[in-house]
């Protein structure tokens, strides 16, 4: 018999991943942080395609499909601009 997840594990794995990006983040490794925020969003789209709809939780908002796109559109650009940024810091002093 398989063990169902509990409803709200898929998000919370996404959510820890993104509190993860967001404090390397604000320790000013903003290139470091932006990776995981999208990497977060990857792992939202992932779960959304491989789960089934009783078991998604909060992370199936529209269908699937349009979930899907909507996570890993941003995610890529977001690791994108994270990895391909080399000049600069996000310090204001």
């Amino acid at each position: 018999m398989r063990t169902r997840l509990p409803v709200w594990a898929p998000t919370g794995l996404v959510l820890l991943i993104a509190a993860a990006g967001m404090v390397r983040v604000l320790m000013e490794h903003w290139r470091q942080g932006g990776v995981l925020l999208g990497g977060a969003l990857l792992v939202a789209a992932t779960l959304r395609v491989a789960l089934p709809p009783d078991e998604v939780g909060l992370l199936a908002i529209r269908s699937r499909v349009l979930d899907v796109v909507c996570y890993v559109v941003p995610g890529v650009v977001l690791i994108l601009l994270a990895i391909t940024i080399t000049r600069g810091q996000l310090t204001l002093a």
